[in-house]
């Protein structure tokens, strides 16, 4: 094995790798590259950098499909893994399906409990616990994202993206309970196939992004109507006017945030299946205005998937690289990003995504929340394990996490929908 040197918390050691001590800033000559990046659940720990980039792809079919085994119970005791300084805390439990999870203006932590089709809000921390939680709103089927507005400390309405509609409900700040009925803004959004809607505001207030993940794996748009306005992010007006289809060709775009010092649209895609255990990466990447990523005749550039060779040779070379390039069938949901001072600074700016696992991978991936360090904004394609641990003894995972926060407390807040809880990630000290 090649000796790297790698920069890790305190306490985790690997087979075969020199261990220094170090900050969390990432040197780039210490990150795992080439076919040893795309990683298995098994083998993640916190701190461990990867980047994968298209020269490591392999050739579509190198592997056959694989289906993975269901989740198991929680063990007793069993608690996801942070880098050293950090603490992990068993938040909330005993939840509903818990999935996108969003911090209002006053500090309230509003969640979605998307089969029950509610609204939760968290409020206050004490002794490792909240201290009120409460059920914001009901009759919001499938609903996932959330986003306050207008933006600024004293928004009006919780807009809900639902799996059909986009709506909104009269919001102030502190209400418990909603003090009015859903109105209904963008109706008719198809169903079927992926169901997330998630969506966020531009920086200026001006635009609102709606995600809607494709229908299928990779059907042909040209030839599948139910494709329409699909597996793109849309641009309205806050008030639901439909404006344009602001991105192209992005199979399941489910997590959406602003980066906050470059004020660009950055999304977290599912990408797809069937290709073999390492094929098509899933990734993280801010979003060009116009931008075509290549589904479903393409990926990762002009790579054309097999299943439409021939089709469209003339999209090839418009076709965009995203950012970060991840272990494939990882599942990116929920990102953010972390504007907290409770982290040590180097985490400031920093992007956050939960990789909930998928089912195609002979050996399961995903299961983890990652990092992505970010400079002044942008990205060198390096990401990094920040909180794993989801799966038992035997690697059959118990966990999945879905959304991630961060709180007024600067804390980190993780929805997780296999254990049906609610993670806290604080810091506390080297």
């Amino acid at each position: 094995m090649k000796i790297l040197r790698w920069l890790l918390p305190a306490g985790i050691v690997l087979p075969g790798i020199w261990i220094i001590q170090a900050s969390n800033n990432i040197d780039s000559r210490t990150v795992v590259t080439g076919p040893a990046a795309f990683a298995d659940s098994a083998s993640l720990k916190p701190g461990i950098a990867r980047k994968i980039t298209p020269a490591d792809l392999p050739a579509p079919y190198a592997t056959e499909s694989a289906r993975l085994s269901p989740l198991a119970p929680r063990p007793d005791g069993a608690m996801p893994i942070a880098p050293a300084g950090f603490k992990v805390e068993l938040f909330l439990t005993g939840l509903r399906n818990p999935r996108q999870i969003r911090a209002a203006p006053n500090g309230d932590l509003f969640f979605t409990e998307t089969n029950a089709g509610e609204i939760k809000i968290i409020r206050g921390y004490k002794n490792g616990r909240p201290e009120n939680v409460s059920t914001f709103a009901t009759g919001l089927p499938g609903a996932f994202g959330i986003a306050f507005y207008p933006l600024g400390g004293h928004p009006q309405w919780l807009y809900v993206g639902n799996t059909q509609s986009l709506v909104r409900i009269p919001y102030h700040d502190g209400d418990l309970k909603a003090t009015g009925p859903a109105e209904t803004l963008v109706g008719g959004i198809p169903r079927g196939g992926h169901s997330t809607r998630d969506i966020v505001f531009s920086k200026d207030g001006k635009r609102l992004f709606l995600a809607v993940g494709s229908a299928s794996n990779v059907d042909d748009p040209d030839t599948t109507p139910r494709e329409f306005h699909r597996a793109n992010i849309l641009e309205y007006t806050p008030d639901g006017k439909f404006v344009r289809v602001y991105a192209s060709g992005i199979r399941n775009p489910v997590g959406l945030a602003i980066n906050p010092t470059t004020g660009e649209l950055w999304c977290s895609v599912n990408e797809r299946d069937a290709l073999g255990d390492n094929l098509v990466p899933d990734y993280i990447t801010h979003v060009t205005e116009g931008g075509f990523y290549g589904w479903p005749w393409y990926y990762i550039g002009g790579h054309q998937d097999p299943r439409h060779a021939g089709k469209h040779p003339e999209l090839k070379d418009k076709v965009l690289v995203p950012d970060v390039l991840l272990t494939p069938h990882n599942a990116s949901l929920g990102m953010t990003f972390y504007e907290g001072t409770q982290f040590p600074k180097q985490f400031r700016g920093d992007a956050f995504a939960a990789e909930h696992g998928s089912w195609n991978r002979a050996h399961r991936s995903g299961l983890e929340v990652i990092r992505v360090p970010l400079d002044n904004g942008q990205s060198s394609g390096i990401y990094q394990d920040f909180l794993t641990g989801f799966t038992n003894s035997d690697g059959v995972a118990w966990g999945r996490p879905v959304g991630v926060a961060i709180g007024p407390d600067g804390a980190m807040y993780v929805t997780d929908d296999g254990s049906n809880s609610i993670w806290r990630v604080s810091y506390i000290g080297k």
